[in-house]
């Protein structure tokens, strides 16, 4: 049975992972080894992850914790090249756009193993966006490229990738359908003590964004 070592950091990485994991248990697809950075280590953005979806313990904790690009970056490229020489895995699958992912990514293909990106070919402005940097990169060093849309597939070929590209879909929409009956629009507006059809809903993200006055209407 072939060995495959997922690597996970982030927020949005542990949703994703886990939907792939279950999956990958009730097939017996391979033998799924299970590593968690530490880029995100508060309780709210990776224990509740694991307690609310269900998610199996990590066999692996790289503690990484906070620190610059650079710092986080290299942390993760030294521990995960460690433990990829421990394991020694067929494969090495790592998720989104994070410091993480970019380092996983690297000490994989400098070892010589082979790469699996999940949700490949993304592209969005501004270019010198840290996430942009390093989904561009893993994309250029993976072997196996899932991609969410169709559009992420055209980007990748616009770059000349396209052996090993596979559209499966959004992972994410998954634990959306496992979720969504917790969500009813009636509990929520009773949570919060919302009338029907007057608020907005709006999720504010990125730095250019959330750190911008003029991006989301205050006055410089």
């Amino acid at each position: 049975m072939q060995k495959i070592v997922s690597l996970v950091g982030a927020r949005p990485q542990f949703i994703k992972e886990a939907v792939v994991g279950a999956e990958v248990r009730r097939r017996n697809a391979w033998q799924h080894v299970l590593v968690h950075s530490g880029q995100h280590y508060d309780a709210n953005m990776s224990d509740v992850f694991f307690q609310e979806l269900d998610m199996k313990q990590p066999d692996h904790f790289l503690g990484v914790g906070s620190g610059s690009h650079a710092q986080q970056t290299a942390d993760v490229l030294v521990k995960f090249e460690a433990l990829l020489l421990q394991e020694k895995p067929d494969m090495v699958l790592v998720y989104g756009d994070t410091n993480t992912t970019v380092a996983g990514a690297l000490a994989a293909s400098k070892l010589k193993i082979p790469v699996a990106h999940v949700e490949a070919g993304i592209r969005q402005q501004p270019k010198d966006m840290p996430e942009e940097i390093n989904r561009v990169l893993v994309d250029h060093i993976s072997a196996q490229l899932f991609c969410c849309s169709n559009l992420a597939a055209r980007n990748l070929a616009r770059e000349g990738i396209t052996n090993g590209v596979a559209v499966p879909g959004d992972v994410m929409y998954d634990p959306y359908l496992k979720m969504r009956h917790r969500f009813t629009p009636e509990e929520t507006r009773t949570r919060f003590g919302l009338e029907k059809d007057a608020y907005i809903v709006a999720t504010i993200h990125r730095d250019f964004n959330t750190d911008d006055p003029r991006a989301h209407g205050e006055r410089p």
